[in-house]
């Protein structure tokens, strides 16, 4: 009986906990933020993965043209691999944050696993001359409860997105409709995902000074995430 039962608890908490892993508003521990409540007209820049040996020098050239302020969530094995370039965003005025060693889904991980992905991509963070807290995104935006568990125990902060457009079927590959729905999303204390590190962030790429023109246009200051949560209190639904 002890055999049946056991499975049959477990998939039953499973279920129950599954909806977890994906929420940009919720987690079973500690504080999550996908937005901010703020009265000013702030909006974070943020970017997935890297830094790319091929993509970097672009991506701080359109930022430094726009005199934009972004939060670069880098893979610590990149930020090893190319830490002149993670160095080179730090001095840049950009901010550094965690998105795990691997890139690997950190869910139905060991402790020890998701532990070591997390400080050896700190410590390549610290490398590259970033001061401050370290914010974390997780790979995928996937977390169940063990990942948010070790977060709430260092005080880290999860930092997901209210805006993501290259998750739209028919978008990802078009800069104009990358921009159009960017700009039709936006409010005061939004969290804009983009990858423009690798080949596939072409469109992104394309997209971007289109638009922090228009943001600036209707506007809108970019700062980085901690700046944006230091202007208001972050949502958890």
């Amino acid at each position: 009986m002890k055999k049946i039962v056991v499975p049959v608890v477990l998939l039953g908490l499973a279920a129950l906990l599954w909806p977890y892993h994906k929420s940009r508003n919720h987690q079973l521990f500690g504080k999550i933020v996908a937005f901010v409540q703020t009265a000013d007209s702030l909006i974070a820049l943020t970017f997935d993965d890297g830094p790319s040996r091929a993509y970097t020098d672009t991506v701080l050239a359109l930022l430094r043209q726009g005199d934009v302020e972004a939060t670069f969530f880098v893979t610590g094995q990149e930020a090893d691999e190319h830490s002149d370039l993670a160095a080179m965003i730090v001095q840049a005025g950009h901010e550094l944050g965690n998105h795990s060693y691997s890139h690997s889904r950190l869910i139905l991980k060991s402790p020890s696993r998701i532990r070591e992905e997390i400080e050896r991509t700190d410590r390549a963070i610290r490398n590259a001359g970033q001061t401050g807290p370290i914010l974390f995104r997780p790979p995928f935006g996937k977390k169940l409860f063990i990942l948010p568990w070790i977060l709430a125990r260092t005080g880290r902060t999860t930092v997901m997105w209210s805006i993501e457009p290259e998750s739209r079927p028919g978008i990802a590959g078009s800069a104009s409709e990358l921009t159009a729905r960017i700009l039709e999303e936006a409010k005061p204390g939004a969290i804009i995902l983009l990858h423009v590190m690798y080949p596939g962030g072409a469109a992104s790429r394309k997209a971007l000074p289109r638009v922090i023109a228009g943001l600036r246009a209707r506007g809108y200051r970019f700062v980085t995430v901690s700046s944006l949560l230091g202007h208001g209190a972050g949502l958890r639904r």
